[in-house]
C-alpha cells in the first residue's frame, strides 16, 4: 500500500513538470524595448522576441539577477545582480555579453529578493538621455523601510543622490526635468489590500522649481508610476476586486482610466518601454500597447536543462533537526531535510527508512522496547503519527488519520504501548498503538502545552499548563481515572516536569528565586536567573531525601524490585515539595534515571550552557561539561548528545566528559527532489497559516480556493526565491501585517564587505579627484560610530581632496570604492590634499568601516536635538527611538536620562521599525510626581526620580511600524500628549519564532492581535494610528535641511510650556522640634 502511494506521488509530480512544449510561467521583472523583451526566470535574465517564442538566457550567475531595464536606445540593459557578492547595478549589451559593474555600495545584511524589505540597489530605469541609470538604495539608512534615489553613470562611477529624502519606484519625464515617483517603497511586502499609513500615492517632483505635486489622492494603493508622453501609467488596487491593475492618468485633465481588468492575480512590476509596457500577471508576461492601451500575453517557451532543480544526491548531515537513540544506544535515528535515518553508534550501515520526497517526516521517537520508531509525517497532506519497524524492513504505517492541526513532538510510554503528543489546539492526547484509540487528556484554555511526559509505570502523565493567574503550573494525570490534578498552585512559573526514574519523585523547574539586580540609570530592578529544579515526593510516606543523616538504623518498608508502579497521593503536594540545591539559573531538558536527574543549565554567570546531574542519593551536583542537547536511552545506560552540530552516543555520564569521537553522518544522503520539496513547503506553509493565524476565520478569505489558485504556479518554480514569492503572494491574501516567508536553500553567494570612509565625496570634474563635502562626525569613543576620516591624527577637513587609496589614484578609477573592496577593518593608506592635485598630498592611514548608516543616524539625531535645544533655549529635550529592540532601548536610555531636568520633551518615533519594548518606555513617561525631595545644600527634585516633569509631544510618521505603531497608541491612550506627523504603518498582529520547514526556510505567522479596552473594534491593524496634528514634510524642504514635522512639534511644545510648565515649589520652613 505504502509503496503504491509513493509511486503515485512521483507520477503526479512528474506530470506537473514543465515540458519543453509548454508555455513558461513564473517569469518576473519584465522589460521591453522594440521587439525585445527581457525578464528574470529562476534568478537569471532571459530575452525573447516581444511577439513570443523561445527565450535565450543572458546571465547564468548563481546570484539573483533582476530588474532589467533597457536603455532608451535599446542597446544596453541595466540590471541588479550579485556577481561580485554584493547586490549592485550592472550593465550588459541587450544582445548579451559580459556584465559591467556600475556601482560600489555598502554591503547590507538583509539584501535578498525574497526579503520583505526587498533587495538593495534596485534598478528603476534610465535618464532620458541614456547617460545615467536610476536606482533605489538603502546604503545609508538606519531603517530598512527607507531608501533613497540615486543615479550612476552608464559607464560606472560615483553614484549621485537625487535631491529627495527618500523614494520608491520612479520614472523620468520625457525631457528629464521632472520625475514621477512613489515616496514609499513596499512592493515586496506580503500584504495585499493594504490601507495603512504607508499606502502610497503618485507624486511628481520638478528638479528646477523643487516643487512636489500629488497626482493621485485616494485611500487605495497607487504605485510604480511610469511617465509616457503626457500620461502616467501606474498600478492601483482601487477597483472592486482589489486586484492590482494598470491605470493611466492624463496629465492635462487629471482623468484616470482603468486599463487592465484582471481579477485573479495582481499585475506585478510593470516596466515602460519605447512603445509598450511589459508586466507580469499570473506568472506570465504581458505587453500593453501604448498607442491603443490594448494588452496581450506574450507566449514564451524555455528550452533549458534547469540543472538547479534537477533531482540530485545531497548530503543532509548539516541539516539535522531532531534525533532519538535506540533503547540500548547502539543506533540513533536522526531527522534531516524531511527524511529519517538510522545511524550506527559504531561501524555499520546508515539507513534512510522513509525515502519520502515531498513529505516532511519529523520528530522521531524510538519505542522503549526497541521494535518501532514513531514519527510525524504529512505524507497524507496533514500531520499524522506514523509507525515504522526499527529494522526498516517494512513500510511505515499511519496510526492516526483525518489530521487537521499541527502536531508537536511525540513521546512513547515506557511500556511501548502508547504514544503521547500535544498540538496547536492546546491539547494533550495519546494513542493506544494496538487499538489506535485516541484519548483526549486535556485541553488548555490559555496556551499550547509542549512538555508532557510519562511516569515510569506508564500510568501517569505530567505537563505544565498556563493557569488562570497567567503562570504555568504543573499538572498530573491518572490514565485509569482520567483525572488531572494540580501539583503546583500557579503562584510561581513552573514547567518542564520529569518523573524520577524510580517513580518516587516529580522533578520540575520553577522560578522562585528573587535576587534583584539594580539599574545604573535609575532606582529600578530586574530579576534574572530565577529558576532552580524542585521535586515533589509523589507519595506521602516517601521520606525526604534531605532528611538529616544519622547513624541510627532505618526501618525501610519491603518492596518488590520488579514493581515499578508509581504510588501517588493527590493531596498535599505543596507540603512535599523541596528545592534541589543547585545554582539558580535557567534549566531545561530534565531527564531522570533512578534517583538522579540530568539537565542543562544556563545563567548570566555561565559563559556556556552547563550539562550537569544531581543525585538525590548522594546529594551532590556533578558538572558534566557542555552540550547543546542530550537524550537518555530507554535502558538508562547511555545518552545521545549533540555539540556544535555533531552527535555522539556515550555512557550516561556521572563525571565530566570529553567527547573525542562522534557519529559518522557521511551516509546521510538523499536524492533531493526539489520540485517535490517545494510543493511540500508550499502546502505546509498553507497549513501553518490555517492552524496558527490569530483569526480562525482567516479574515473571511476562502483559504482553500486561494491555495488552489497559487498552486498553479508551483510546477514552474525553479529557484527557492521564486517559491518564497509564490508563498508570499498566497499569505499576502490574508491582508495582515507580519506574514513573512523567506530563507531556505538558496544558492550561496559570498558577500564581500565594502569599506566606507564615513564621508560624502563629490567628483572634481577637471582633475577627477574627489572633494570631501561632508565628514560624518559620529562618536569617536563608540565602536562603529567613528568616521575613519575623523579619527585622531587623520586631520581630514571638509574641502580637502582624496587623491589616492593604497597608491591607486582615484582619478583612474570609476569609483574610489573599487579600492575598498574587502578592506573593512583593515589599515588602508590614503592620500589627501587641500588642492585637487597629487603634488603635496600627504599620506595617512585609516581603517574603513562597514556601514555608514549608524553615522548618518547619529548625525541626524544630534542635529535635531541641537535645533530643539537652541530654539527652546535649553528648555525642551529631544529623544529619537529607532526601534523597539535593544538598539532602541539603548538610544532611549542614552538620551532620556541626561535630559530629565528639561521642562518639556519631544519624543520622536519616526522611522521606528518595531520590536517589543514600548511598554517599558511608556511606563517611564507615565510617571507622575508624588512629592518633592531635598537634601541639605541641594535644589529640590522630583520624587519618584527618573521622570519627565513637564508636557510632552510625540512625533510619528508612516514608517512608525509594529511596536512603533503601538507606542503612539499607548501615548494617546494614557493622555501623555499630542501626536504630530503622519499616520503610522498599521501592522500590529504579532509573531513568534518560525516552525521548521524542510530546507530551513522561515514562515512567520501573525498570531497575536489587539482590540480596544471597550471591546468594540480591532485596533491599528491595516489602518495605523492617526496623529492629532497632521504634518507632511515637503520632500524638497526636508532635503534642504528643514524638518517641518520637527518644527511643528517644537511650536506645539513651546506653546504648551506657556501654560503647562511645571516648576517645583520652594521648600517650606524647616520644622522646629
Amino acid at each position: 500500500m505504502f509503496s503504491i502511494r509513493i509511486l503515485g506521488i512521483f507520477l503526479v509530480l512528474a506530470g506537473a513538470g514543465v515540458s519543453f512544449a509548454e508555455e513558461a510561467r513564473l517569469l518576473r521583472f519584465p522589460a521591453i524595448h522594440g521587439d525585445q523583451v527581457v525578464f528574470t526566470y529562476a534568478g537569471d535574465l532571459y530575452t525573447a522576441n516581444s511577439k513570443g517564442g523561445v527565450a535565450r538566457r543572458l546571465t547564468s550567475h548563481s546570484g539573483f539577477e533582476m530588474f532589467p531595464k533597457f536603455s532608451p536606445d535599446g542597446k544596453s540593459i541595466a540590471f541588479t545582480g550579485q556577481y561580485d557578492g554584493n547586490t549592485e547595478i550592472y550593465k550588459i549589451p541587450s544582445s548579451g555579453g559580459e556584465p559591467k559593474r556600475l556601482t560600489w555600495t555598502s554591503t547590507l545584511g538583509r539584501d535578498e529578493v525574497s526579503d520583505r524589505m526587498g533587495p538593495n540597489n534596485i534598478t528603476l530605469g534610465w535618464t532620458p538621455d541614456g547617460k545615467d541609470v536610476l536606482f533605489r538604495s538603502r546604503m545609508t539608512t538606519f531603517n530598512d523601510f527607507l531608501g533613497q534615489l540615486y543615479t550612476v553613470n552608464a559607464n560606472g562611477g560615483l553614484h549621485e543622490e537625487l535631491p529627495l529624502p527618500r523614494g520608491g519606484f520612479a520614472s523620468y519625464s520625457p525631457d528629464g526635468s521632472k520625475i514621477v515617483y512613489n515616496r514609499i517603497f513596499r512592493e515586496f511586502r506580503t500584504w495585499k489590500r493594504y490601507r495603512g499609513g504607508m499606502c502610497d500615492d503618485i507624486w511628481t517632483y520638478d528638479f528646477k522649481t523643487k516643487k512636489t505635486e500629488q497626482l493621485v489622492d485616494t485611500l487605495d494603493q497607487e504605485i510604480e508610476p511610469m511617465w509616457f508622453k503626457d500620461r502616467i501609467y501606474f498600478l492601483s488596487d482601487r477597483d472592486p476586486s482589489k486586484r492590482m491593475n494598470l491605470y493611466v492618468l492624463n496629465l492635462a485633465t487629471k482623468a484616470v482610466k482603468q486599463v487592465t481588468t484582471f481579477a485573479d492575480f495582481d499585475v506585478k512590476f510593470p516596466s515602460l518601454g519605447d512603445k509598450a509596457i511589459a508586466f507580469e500577471q499570473a506568472g506570465f508576461i504581458w505587453k500593453l500597447d501604448l498607442e491603443t492601451d490594448k494588452y496581450e500575453k506574450i507566449r514564451i517557451e524555455l528550452n533549458e536543462d534547469f540543472a538547479t532543480s534537477r533531482i540530485a544526491l545531497l548530503s543532509v548531515a548539516d541539516k539535522v533537526a531532531s534525533g532519538t537513540p535506540s533503547p540500548d544506544g547502539k543506533r540513533v535515528c536522526l531527522s534531516a531535510r524531511g527524511e529519517l535515518f538510522t545511524i550506527p553508534a559504531g561501524p555499520g550501515i546508515t539507513r534512510n527508512f522513509t525515502n519520502t520526497p515531498g513529505a516532511h517526516d519529523r520528530d522521531p521517537h524510538w519505542s522503549p522496547d526497541g521494535k518501532n520508531i514513531a514519527f510525524i509525517s504529512d505524507i497524507s497532506g496533514e500531520d499524522e503519527i506514523m509507525l515504522v519497524a526499527s529494522d526498516a524492513k517494512t513500510a511505515p504505517t499511519a496510526l492516526t488519520t483525518k489530521g487537521d492541526v499541527y502536531k508537536y513532538s511525540l513521546i512513547w510510554s515506557p511500556d511501548s504501548k502508547k504514544i503521547l503528543w500535544t498540538d496547536r489546539k492546546f491539547r494533550v492526547r495519546y494513542i493506544d498503538v494496538a487499538t489506535k484509540q485516541i484519548i483526549e487528556v486535556a485541553q488548555s484554555k490559555h496556551w499550547e502545552i509542549n512538555d508532557a511526559v510519562w511516569s515510569p509505570d506508564s500510568k501517569w502523565l505530567s505537563w505544565s499548563e498556563t493557569s488562570d493567574t497567567g503562570m504555568d503550573k504543573i499538572r498530573i494525570y491518572n490514565l485509569e481515572k482520567k483525572v488531572a490534578t494540580d501539583v503546583t498552585d500557579g503562584w510561581h512559573e513552573s514547567n518542564s516536569p520529569a518523573f524520577s526514574g524510580n517513580g518516587k519523585f516529580l522533578f520540575f523547574v520553577s522560578n522562585r528565586d528573587l535576587n534583584p539586580i539594580y539599574s545604573s540609570t535609575e532606582w529600578n530592578h530586574a530579576y534574572r536567573d530565577m529558576a532552580r529544579i524542585y521535586a515533589v515526593a509523589l507519595a506521602k510516606d516517601t521520606p525526604s531525601p534531605f532528611k538529616p543523616k544519622t547513624d541510627e538504623p532505618e526501618n525501610k518498608p519491603a518492596t518488590d524490585a520488579k514493581d515499578k508502579d508509581s504510588k501517588i497521593d493527590l493531596t498535599g503536594f505543596s507540603e512535599r515539595t523541596f528545592q534541589i540545591p543547585t545554582p539558580q539559573g535557567n534549566y531545561r531538558n530534565l531527564q531522570s534515571v533512578g534517583s538522579a536527574v540530568w539537565y542543562i543549565r544556563s545563567s548570566s554567570k555561565d559563559p556556556r550552557s552547563i550539562f550537569a546531574t544531581y543525585d538525590l542519593a548522594t546529594r551532590a551536583e556533578t558538572n558534566l561539561g557542555s552540550v547543546g542537547s542530550f537524550d537518555i536511552t530507554a535502558d538508562g545506560k547511555k545518552t545521545l548528545v549533540s555539540v556544535d552540530g555533531k552527535f555522539a552516543v556515550i555512557d550516561l555520564p556521572k563525571a565530566s566528559v570529553t567527547l573525542s569521537s562522534f557519529l559518522d553522518l557521511s551516509g546521510m544522503e538523499v536524492q533531493l527532489d526539489r520540485k517535490a520539496e517545494w510543493k511540500q513547503i508550499y502546502h505546509e506553509c498553507w497549513r501553518q497559516l490555517r492552524d496558527f493565524f490569530y483569526d480562525p476565520n482567516l479574515h473571511g478569505v476562502d483559504w482553500i480556493a486561494l491555495r488552489n489558485r497559487y498552486e498553479t504556479l508551483l510546477p514552474h518554480v525553479r529557484h527557492r526565491a521564486d517559491l518564497s514569492y509564490v508563498i508570499g503572494e498566497l499569505i499576502g491574501e490574508l491582508n495582515a501585517g507580519h506574514a513573512y516567508v523567506g530563507g531556505g536553500d538558496l544558492p550561496a553567494v559570498r558577500k564581500i564587505p565594502l569599506g566606507q570612509l564615513g564621508a560624502k565625496l563629490e567628483k572634481h570634474a577637471p582633475s577627477g579627484y574627489l572633494k570631501i563635502t561632508r565628514i560624518l562626525e559620529g562618536s569617536t569613543w563608540e565602536l562603529g560610530l567613528a568616521s575613519p576620516l575623523a579619527a585622531p591624527g587623520v586631520n581630514a577637513k571638509v574641502g580637502d581632496y582624496l587623491i589616492a587609496i593604497d597608491n591607486k589614484p582615484v582619478n583612474e578609477m570609476a569609483s574610489p570604492y573599487q579600492a575598498l573592496v574587502n578592506k573593512v577593518g583593515k589599515p588602508v593608506v590614503i592620500k589627501i590634499n587641500s588642492k585637487p592635485e597629487a603634488n603635496g598630498a600627504r599620506e595617512v592611514v585609516i581603517v574603513p568601516i562597514d556601514n555608514e548608516g549608524p553615522l548618518y543616524y547619529r548625525d541626524w539625531v544630534e542635529k535635531n536635538r541641537k535645533r530643539i535645544d537652541e530654539a527652546s533655549k535649553g528648555k525642551v529635550g529631544y529623544i529619537h527611538v529607532p526601534d523597539m529592540m535593544q538598539a532602541g532601548l539603548n538610544e532611549f536610555a542614552r538620551q532620556f536620562y541626561p535630559q530629565l531636568k528639561k521642562s518639556a520633551l519631544i519624543i520622536d518615533m519616526r522611522g521606528n521599525g518595531g520590536g517589543n519594548v514600548s511598554p517599558m518606555l511608556i511606563e517611564r513617561l507615565r510617571r507622575e510626581i508624588a512629592m518633592v525631595g531635598i537634601a541639605r545644600g541641594t535644589p529640590p527634585s522630583v520624587d519618584p526620580r527618573g521622570m519627565m516633569h513637564g508636557p510632552m509631544v510625540c512625533l510619528m510618521n508612516e514608517f512608525s511600524a509594529s511596536d512603533g505603531d503601538l507606542f503612539p497608541y499607548r501615548f494617546r491612550q494614557h493622555k501623555l500628549g499630542k501626536l504630530i506627523g503622519k499616520r503610522s504603518w498599521g501592522g500590529v498582529i504579532g509573531i513568534r519564532g518560525t516552525l521548521p520547514l524542510l530546507d530551513g526556510g522561515t514562515l512567520n505567522k501573525p498570531e497575536f492581535s489587539r482590540y480596544d479596552i471597550e471591546g468594540k473594534e480591532w485596533i491599528i491593524e491595516g489602518k495605523g494610528v492617526t496623529p492629532d496634528i497632521i504634518v507632511d514634510n515637503d520632500p524638497a524642504i526636508e532635503y534642504g535641511g528643514k524638518d517641518q514635522q520637527l518644527e511643528r512639534a517644537m511650536e506645539e511644545i513651546l506653546n504648551e510650556l506657556k501654560t503647562k510648565e511645571k516648576k517645583l515649589p520652594p521648600p517650606p520652613p524647616f520644622p522646629k522640634k
